[in-house]
């Protein structure tokens, strides 16, 4: 069955058998939580830094009402997916945001994951669809994947989910490296610099939608959606449960935008180990939903975020025990 998500227009903690017996020593270790994200123009930065607001938002420390959790937050761009889990897995990390498909391999051990299995990834949440975006310049010639050939093509740079797309769509449609004139590893904060400044042809974007960097390239400098909606993008969608495809259609989020674009992607999830304590899982969860209104407000691609489907869409690892105790109180699961 074909899978299409559409991108719209714009209690007190209980449960000691759930939590454990929390020891001063372990509540001060995790009183400072880390959130790694992604460049600084893209959604993923956008997700850290609103969790973290919402963390302060309930915080109760220097106010009359709110929660005691004594958390404070931070959410540095990081390198993306890839990345965040590594170091989530290393424990310099507490949470990170993730595309849904390098949740999967992570977890199962496949992929760039193969022989580095990690079992303690743990699911928190999903938040926004995230089109995989080809990007070509204005008077590159370029209209379809094999117009790629012979151009200079950013690839996103190493550990970022958009580049694990990208090697993987390049693996099915038989495209080496040495098919393009040049394949650069531009950050998704270069990236589209490089392409209106003519310094690359296409670039390449996994992001939710609507995106600053991406309507300055559209909007900004005349560039266009290459479509990715073949043979190869379908059976990708129909093998993978974490693919899904999307459509973008014209002149709704980005006004140069001349017509219907049609691509395929995943979810941006929220992940966590199974070795931070629930607690503090527990609280960062209800810090989001109990302000998801103010969450929502915070970016175009959060409008139409929906509780009942966050705890489940593009999540492969297990939910982590803290989630799953909230999702319960909330009656959700």
């Amino acid at each position: 069955m074909k899978k299409i998500f559409s991108i719209g227009i714009p209690l007190v903690v209980s449960g000691a058998l759930l939590f454990g017996t929390l020891n001063s020593q372990a509540e001060a270790k995790n009183r400072f939580i880390s959130i790694g994200t992604g460049g600084p123009t893209g959604v993923y930065f956008v997700v850290g830094n609103a969790v973290c607001r919402m963390i302060h938002r309930e915080a109760a420390e220097g106010r009359k009402k709110g929660r005691k959790h004594g958390i404070r937050c931070s959410a540095p761009s990081t390198g993306g997916s890839n990345y965040n889990i590594g170091q989530i897995k290393e424990g310099e990390l507490q949470f990170g945001v993730a595309q849904s498909d390098w949740q999967h391999h992570a977890y199962n051990g496949s992929s760039k994951w193969k022989g580095k299995k990690y079992n303690k990834l743990r699911a928190v949440f999903s938040v926004h669809p995230e089109p995989f975006q080809l990007i070509a310049r204005k008077g590159s010639g370029i209209k379809s994947w094999n117009d790629l050939k012979g151009k200079v093509v950013n690839i996103g740079n190493p550990g970022s989910g958009q580049r694990g797309t990208m090697e993987i769509l390049m693996k099915k449609k038989g495209t080496k490296l040495s098919d393009f004139k040049q394949a650069t590893e531009l950050t998704s904060s270069e990236q589209v610099g490089a392409l209106c400044d003519g310094k690359v042809d296409a670039i390449a974007y996994t992001v939710g939608v609507p995106n600053g960097a991406i309507g300055q390239a559209i909007d900004g400098c005349g560039a266009h959606f290459v479509n990715l909606d073949s043979s190869v993008e379908k059976g990708l969608v129909n093998a993978n449960p974490f693919y899904a495809f999307a459509n973008i259609p014209a002149g709704v989020f980005y006004k140069g935008q001349k017509s219907d674009a049609t691509t395929f992607g995943v979810m941006a999830t929220f992940v966590s180990s199974a070795d931070v304590d629930a607690k503090t899982v527990y609280e960062v969860v209800r810090a989001v939903f109990e302000n998801l209104g103010s969450f929502k407000k915070l970016h175009p691609a959060f409008k139409n975020l929906d509780p009942k489907k966050m705890i489940k869409n593009g999540l492969s690892a297990p939910l982590h025990a803290g989630a799953i105790k909230y999702y319960k109180e909330k009656g959700w699961m």
